[in-house]
């Protein structure tokens, strides 16, 4: 199976740090929408990242199909409000750790 790597981007490099109430309502429910990939351990890592940049969220899926994880994404709440983009990029080789 392949392997995805997914980048959230919020409305603003300060995101992460600086999140209204209402932002931070809908990041939880973002959460709660991938609780499933972590339960299921097809989620390698996820959460929030700063660098020199600002801040990002970052997820790394693996075994997944690409149609079932778009669609998935698609419906994700931080998608849905306008609140985030989601980029999804597919790595082309590399390692990840044995369950």
């Amino acid at each position: 199976m392949t392997t995805f790597v997914l980048r959230l981007e919020g409305p603003r490099p300060t995101f992460a740090l600086d999140m209204t109430d209402e932002e931070r309502e809908v990041m939880a429910r973002h959460a709660a929408h991938w609780q499933p990939y972590l339960d299921s351990g097809r989620m390698v890592v996820f959460g929030p990242v700063l660098d020199e940049t600002g801040s990002f969220g970052l997820g790394v899926v693996d075994g997944v199909d690409e149609a079932e994880l778009r669609a998935f994404a698609a419906a994700d709440p931080a998608v849905t409000s306008g609140t985030a983009r989601l980029l999804i990029g597919t790595m082309l080789a590399g390692f990840v750790r044995p369950a």
